[in-house]
C-alpha cells in the first residue's frame, strides 16, 4: 500500500510545529511534507509529488492560499486533491471565498492547543484513511 501523504502549507512555525506533533499523535504515520509560502506550494504541487490531503493556510508569503487553491483546481492532476483551508481567519468572505474556488472543507484554528489538537488529530484520519477521491494520471499536465 503507497504510503499517505499530506502537504502542509504553513507560514507560521509555532501553527507548523503543533499541526505536525497532532498528526503523529492521532497516528498519522504517513510523510508530512512542509512548505512555508504559497510559490513553493505551487511549485511542490507541480513537481511530480502527489498529495493525499493538503492543508493550506490563507495568509502566505509570495502567494496567498487563494492563489494557491487556483493553482491546484486549474492543474488537470491535482484537481481532485481534496485541499483543506485551515486558517486562523474568522472572516465569512474567506470561508465564502474558499468553497467558491471548491476548497473541501474550511476550519479555523483554534486558539486553545488542546482543541487545536483534537481537531488536527481528526483531519490527518479523516482525510488520509476514510475518503476517497478520484486520482488523475500525473502524466496527463494541463
Amino acid at each position: 500500500m503507497k504510503r499517505k501523504t499530506i502537504l502542509l502549507v504553513e507560514d507560521n512555525e509555532d501553527d507548523e510545529l503543533m499541526t505536525v506533533r497532532s498528526l503523529r499523535d492521532g497516528g498519522f504515520d504517513g510523510e508530512i511534507a512542509v512548505v512555508r509560502d504559497g510559490q513553493e506550494a505551487v511549485d511542490w504541487i507541480r513537481g511530480d509529488r502527489q498529495a493525499d490531503v493538503i492543508l493550506l493556510d490563507i495568509r502566505l508569503p509570495k502567494l496567498s492560499g487563494f492563489q494557491v487553491l487556483e493553482a491546484v483546481r486549474a492543474y488537470k492532476p491535482t484537481r481532485h486533491i481534496p485541499v483543506v483551508m485551515l486558517t486562523a481567519s474568522t472572516e465569512q468572505e474567506d470561508m465564502v471565498r474558499s468553497y467558491d474556488l471548491r476548497a473541501n472543507s474550511y476550519i479555523r484554528k483554534p486558539v486553545d492547543y488542546k482543541e487545536f489538537e483534537r481537531v488536527v488529530k481528526s483531519l490527518g484520519v479523516y482525510w488520509t484513511e476514510y475518503n476517497q477521491w478520484p486520482r488523475m494520471n500525473t502524466n496527463s499536465h494541463e
